[in-house]
């Protein structure tokens, strides 16, 4: 979820310090002027059930410094709501929004312009205590009872259970990326850009051994620290602090569930928010570098780009509760069930791909399978299939898909299928290549039917495996034509074929095909034209990476006339 959009808004819930109700007052009469619901609480409450309503879209916000954020983000992570900081104080690195642009905030959030990104936790267990955090947890020796006592002692860590050896001195910090610019930050340790960021580093507080420096693990890592002394544990800030025991075991790893921060224009960027709080010498505030030389770059952002990267956004956007969905329609037993599952499923994806789409061009007309009655005119147009592969999403199988075109005089010019569950995502833009995860796609060269392999779509009867099965090195049935197209594209397979198509199953995964030179017609070697009238006659797709295709239609043809194959 690498700046995801946020598509939809439906209710914000938020923790306020103390002194914050101008700001408070600024949220709720927004919230009203949009019919948005709106609870706001008191930092130190805890967040339940009962304040969630969990089929609803959900913005949580933080009104206070950055000791309120971290709150706030405990609290919400579990829920999976993003979170957006207001700055109430002096100093924040995390709660970047001024007072002053509350409002512009929460309509850039509305309009579907802000961007949602995570941020690793960690998970600590010690003793009695098992939490999370998203700061730090500091180890510190605890004060001698004797003034003359020792204040330094003896930490032994391990990463993954191999033995990294002793720190010796006042104390040890674990810190995330996002808690790299506090106490590890004060101790030397390296600051990491927070966003999308997954590890955790180690960084020595006070130690007496000069040559001891910072460690960055992977979030996967188990840390465990074996203390020689009594030390106190302070998690992120003073949230949780307590006196351990000598020979205590700490353990720290990343914790599975990130905290979603929603970030908009109007949010102070991090290396400024450093540069402004912490005095670095890199530039002044207001001096943005040389801006000339980025300035004088060829443009890099047309109009279809700018497109693509709205298509590529609301499809992981999308694609987050199709995930969530996918898994509860795993556990449901009843097709009744399952059923509602699905409708839910495909409503909160065609819901959340609209509204972005409509939010950044509402000039263009979107047809989808839910409402294929309205059909795109000549001029730019999207047609999008929200769930490609219905039956395999209710069986609990991971093969379905997204699907976003974007014609231009009902030819497509930008197509993006994403496939949630391996989080492969497809695009192509016309003209300029296509591409998987940001990687360049290209197709077999393979000729020879004996040497390829095919897919098959819907094939009531049969017939286009029992022509080929034999003839080729099989066909395989994946159940969504989306992604049917985009694996042909990518060499995953050498042909695909579909007894009927509507457009919105199949456009997207034209335009990634045919951008790298496949071919698509139908079984009599016709070139393939996209069909928007609703009628009964069938749309067959013959697709293909080009080269193999004229020994499948001359195939095609001798089972027709050895009556193997009716039309």
């Amino acid at each position: 979820m690498h700046g995801r959009r946020l598509a939809t808004l439906d209710e914000i819930i938020g923790l306020a310090a103390p002194d914050s109700d101008d700001i408070v007052d600024i949220v709720k009469s927004w919230a009203k002027s949009n019919d948005i619901g709106v609870t706001v609480l008191d930092v130190g409450t805890d967040i339940t059930n009962g304040h969630i309503e969990r089929e609803k879209t959900t913005l949580g916000i933080s009104i206070g410094g950055d000791g309120t954020f971290l709150e706030a983000a405990r609290s919400l992570a579990p829920f999976q709501i993003p979170l957006m900081g207001v700055n109430s104080g002096t100093l924040a690195f995390l709660a970047r929004v001024e007072p002053m642009d509350v409002k512009d905030a929460l309509t850039a959030v509305y309009r579907g312009r802000a961007s949602v990104n995570a941020r690793q936790q960690y998970e600590v267990t010690a003793g009695d205590i098992e939490t999370t955090g998203i700061n730090e947890m500091f180890l510190q020796k605890h004060p001698p009872e004797d003034r003359y006592g020792t204040k330094v002692g003896s930490l032994h860590v391990f990463v993954d259970e191999e033995y990294v050896g002793e720190y010796f001195g006042s104390g040890l910090i674990i810190s995330t990326p996002t808690g790299s610019t506090g106490r590890a930050y004060s101790n030397h340790g390296p600051v990491h850009y927070p966003q999308n960021n997954r590890t955790l580093q180690i960084i020595p507080h006070e130690t007496i051994s000069a040559a001891v420096d910072p460690i960055v693990v992977s979030q996967d890592s188990e840390i465990d620290i074996v203390l020689d002394a009594d030390f106190d544990i302070d998690i992120d800030g003073g949230r949780q602090f307590e006196r351990l025991e000598a020979d205590t075991v700490v353990r720290i790893t990343g914790a599975n569930q990130p905290v979603q921060t929603v970030r908009t224009e109007y949010d102070d960027a991090f290396i400024t928010a450093l540069v402004d709080k912490l005095d670095w010498g890199l530039r002044t505030v207001d001096n943005n570098g040389p801006q000339s030389a980025l300035e004088s770059r060829p443009a890099s952002s047309n109009f279809e780009e700018r497109a693509a990267r709205v298509a590529r956004e609301a499809a992981r956007s999308a694609g987050e509760p199709l995930r969530e969905l996918h898994g509860q329609v795993e556990n449901v037993e009843y097709k009744t069930d399952k059923s509602d599952i699905v409708t839910e499923a495909d409503y909160q994806a065609n819901y959340i791909i609209q509204t972005a789409i409509n939010s950044e061009f509402p000039e263009h007309v979107v047809q989808s399978e839910e409402n294929d009655q309205i059909v795109p005119e000549d001029g730019y147009g999207w047609i999008v299939d929200p769930l490609d592969g219905t039956g395999n999403f209710a069986h609990g199988n991971p093969n379905y898909s997204i699907s976003i075109a974007l014609l231009k005089d009902r030819k497509p010019v930008l197509g993006v299928v994403y496939a949630p569950e391996s989080e492969e995502m497809f695009y192509a833009i016309d003209g300029e290549g296509a591409y998987q995860n940001g990687h360049e796609i290209q197709p077999t060269s393979r000729d020879r039917l004996d040497e390829s392999m095919l897919l098959s779509g819907y094939d009531p009867n049969g017939e286009f495996l029992q022509a080929f099965y034999h003839e080729t090195q099989g066909v395989r049935r994946l159940g969504s034509a989306a992604l049917n197209l985009a694996y042909v594209a990518a060499g995953s397979a050498d042909a695909v074929w579909e007894h009927d198509t509507h457009p919105w199953d199949v456009a997207a995964g034209l335009c990634i095909l045919q951008e790298v030179g496949g071919e698509a017609t139908d079984q009599y070697g016709s070139s393939y034209e996209l069909s928007f009238n609703a009628t009964n006659q069938r749309t067959p797709l013959l697709a293909s990476n080009g080269s193999v295709h004229q020994p499948l239609v001359s195939h095609i043809e001798r089972a027709s006339s050895m009556n193997e194959w009716r039309h």
